[in-house]
Order: structure tokens, then sequence, then C-alpha cells
């Protein structure tokens, strides 16, 4: 009876530091290794970071466009230029243009 009695008195606040012991380790688990918890906190920062170079990049890509379409107005850039730098990125020729070949 009296082994029993201290066994109990043992064994319940055993089980009782044992459970909680269980539950915090699960929390801890979780807060760490969750879809809320630290590794995806970093995971995020990484992705944030990664996405704002290539949002920075693209304005830029943006910018540099822009500017190049502000080029092509009429009232800033002379045709015959312009015409020139078209036939020359496609390779043709006017009719009436002298062509003469320098070498390869």
């Amino acid at each position: 009876m009296v082994v029993r009695k201290r066994a109990r008195a043992f064994l319940i606040p055993l089980a009782l530091y044992a459970v909680s012991g269980a539950l915090v380790g699960y929390f801890v688990h979780h807060a760490h290794n969750g879809s809320r918890g630290l590794e995806a906190k970093r995971e995020l920062k990484a992705q944030i970071v990664q996405l704002t170079a290539d949002f920075d990049g693209i304005k830029n890509e943006r910018a540099e466009w822009e500017r190049r379409i502000a080029l092509l107005r009429s009232d800033q850039i002379d045709r015959d230029l312009l015409e020139e730098r078209a036939r020359t990125m496609l390779g043709r020729v006017h009719r009436n243009d002298l062509v003469i070949i320098t070498g390869p």
C-alpha cells in the first residue's frame, strides 16, 4: 500500500513533466521548422531580396526602353539618320546607294 502511494507520488509528476516536455518540444520544433517558423522567415527574406533585385533590373530595362522610344519621336531625330541606321541593321541597301566593300 505504501509502495503504491510512493510510486504514484513519483510517477504522476514524472508523467506530467514528460507530457509537458513533449508538448513544449512539439511547439519549439514547429516554431523553428514550421510553415511560419524561423526557417520559413529566412527563405521569405531571401526570396524578397531576389525579387527586389529582379524588380530593379526590370525597372532599369523599362527606363532604357522609354529613353530609346523617346529618341524616336519625330521632333528629336532626323529621318534620314533613322533610315540609314535601319538599313545598316537590316543589311539592306537602297538602289541609289553606292556600296564600297572593304573586306571581311
